[in-house]
């Protein structure tokens, strides 16, 4: 109990706001590409000094109420596919539980500084693997000049979709196919077997959404918070049961969180689908550098390299702060100008039209 107890940090001003701006920035980018934002939530909070473990069950936990609010906002614009998020949802469900099961032994094993390594490399290899990806699908589409064109199946997601395994097929409105449910299984439970690692399941559930089942990328970033919301839910009450869930960073996040995810999820009814991947990519990469700074510090801690000086760990853990508040900035910035020039073309559109119509 005493070691629950002296995981929970310390709460300034300084820190409230901050957080508050990290529940902002990552509400903002959630609601904009779909993935519950924890790429930078989880990092924000371990910068901070909450343990690996602690950032990953509170990030899940502010996760699910973020989600159910998102998914709503973006259902009104017909960019819900609830069935699929459903079905995916209910295998991520298990896959959570498995994965907090791990952690947990990690962190039994190796204490704060096993877990804080496990989540940090974690973050570094997938952050790399599927920022790469989608920085690289993104740049392709702009170079083509496609970037107003609509996204086309790719030749997995068509193979998936040609499969037919009797009594197994159900019809989603989002690929406008029937997919067998034996597909969405093994999709869902690595999804949620991610989430409970670092509180981010979007990095396999939507990618895989796209790619696998062909789903258009509005469609899939958008059901993603319904299995986010599925997600958390259970995952929370898994990991509050051993008190892992600070409940004062949950809410703090929250509340930055609500007020981002509105303009986020409004953003994407103006932008190009390209921009959501080059917003995706680009925090992923910013991100990816952060937590590596981080690596060599729980090594040393854990005696697997040379004990590390007391001002090499504070550089270290400076500059991985530093780096982690430019990928916040950068990820608003960028959110926030497609968001006005998509507005601004929006309008330029309306009164060209009213002018056509001679109603000026």
């Amino acid at each position: 109990m005493h070691d629950i107890v002296n995981s929970f940090i310390n709460l300034d001003t300084i820190t409230i706001l901050y957080l508050f701006g990290v529940g902002f920035v990552g509400g903002l980018v959630s609601g904009f590409i779909g993935s519950g934002g924890a790429f930078v939530l989880t990092p924000g909070m371990m910068s901070l000094g909450v343990p690996g473990l602690m950032a990953v069950a509170s990030n899940m936990c502010h996760k699910f109420p973020k989600a159910l609010v998102g998914a709503m906002k973006r259902f009104k614009y017909g960019q819900v596919d609830v069935k699929l998020g459903v079905i995916l949802g209910i295998s991520a469900e298990a896959g959570v539980l498995y994965g907090a099961q791990i952690q947990e032994n990690i962190k039994k094993s190796f204490g704060d500084a096993g877990s804080n390594l496990y989540v940090s490399a974690a973050f570094v290899v997938i952050l790399a693997v599927v920022g790469g990806f989608v920085l690289r699908d993104a740049w392709k589409t702009y170079k083509s000049g496609n970037a107003h064109e609509e996204e086309k199946t790719g030749k997995l997601a068509k193979w998936v979709q040609s499969i037919n395994i009797p009594g197994t097929m159900v019809y989603f409105k989002s690929l406008n196919a029937k997919v067998s449910i034996l597909f969405t299984i093994p999709l869902g439970f690595a999804t949620g077997m991610l989430a409970a690692t670092i509180a981010v399941g979007g990095f396999i559930g939507v990618p895989s959404m796209i790619y696998v089942l062909g789903a258009p990328s509005l469609m899939a970033s958008a059901t993603e918070l319904v299995i986010a919301f599925v997600m958390g839910l259970g995952g929370s009450f898994k990991y509050a049961l051993h008190g892992l869930v600070d409940i004062r960073l949950a809410m703090i996040i929250l509340a930055g969180s609500l007020f981002g995810i509105q303009l986020g999820a409004i953003g994407t009814t103006y932008v190009k689908p390209f921009m959501i991947k080059v917003v995706m990519g680009v925090i992923m990469v910013i991100v990816l550098f952060s937590r590596a700074l981080m690596v060599p510090v729980y090594l040393s801690q854990l005696g697997l390299i040379g004990k590390m000086s007391d001002m090499t760990v504070k550089v270290l853990k400076n500059t991985s702060f530093a780096i982690m508040i430019a990928a916040l900035l950068i990820g608003a910035f960028i959110v926030l100008k497609s968001f006005v020039e998509g507005r601004r073309e929006e309008k330029l559109r309306l009164a060209s039209e009213a002018l056509e119509h001679g109603k000026i």
